[in-house]
């Protein structure tokens, strides 16, 4: 199979696994299941993925993959203002975390029993996100904006005033997508409380 049309076979079965974890949840989507909606044979898809655990995994890197690309088009502005960076980039990456396949992958780590998926999400998104934002935050500090310590502190600031438990409450149910406007304000929001707490002296 050519790797242009095995990258859309495996984009197919990547919308076959999301809709079926949306209406059946981790434990009700199965490699049969999946191979049905998208077409595929059960053969093929245990080929490529090895097993469901597999399959999901992969589909958690190539969601952290894209919020990667996505992350780095809009903190790319060499000379940029890196607080105008921020207040750019922090509905984005609401409008991801909060987003429908977010929260269908962090269903599916819930249900995985073996902790696999939950492993993997942890570090993906970790790895994805932290070196862009951090990267952020030591260019506003080079430039008098902020002022901390600890990159590492300061970033999970960001991420706390950003976030929240909106991510939580998400996938559990209790709230729906934030509108635009709503995680556009709460960006600007998020940015004005952290430049008061690590203002410069």
């Amino acid at each position: 199979m050519r790797d242009q049309n095995k990258t859309a076979r495996r984009a197919e079965i990547a919308q076959a696994a999301y809709a079926l974890l949306e209406e059946k949840g981790y434990a009700g989507t199965s490699m049969l299941g999946i191979a049905r909606r998208s077409r595929a044979s059960n053969e093929t898809l245990y080929n490529w993925y090895g097993d469901k655990t597999g399959l999901f995994q992969e589909l958690v890197s190539g969601n952290a993959a894209e919020v990667r690309a996505l992350l780095e088009r809009h903190l790319s502005g060499a000379g940029e203002n890196p607080l105008d960076s921020l207040r750019d980039v922090g509905p984005i990456l609401l409008d991801v975390l909060l987003g429908p396949r977010a929260v269908a992958l962090n269903r599916a780590a819930a249900a995985d029993q073996t902790g696999t998926l939950g492993a993997v999400i942890s570090e993906q998104g970790r790895e994805t996100i932290a070196p862009l934002i951090g990267q952020v935050l030591l260019d506003a500090r080079s430039q008098g904006l902020l002022a901390f310590d600890d990159l590492d502190d300061a970033l999970e600031l960001y991420l706390n005033l950003l976030v929240g438990d909106l991510q939580i409450r998400r996938v559990i149910g209790r709230i729906a997508l934030p509108k635009q406007e709503d995680q556009a304000r709460r960006a600007n929001a998020a940015l004005t409380h952290l430049s008061v707490i690590l203002a410069p002296n």
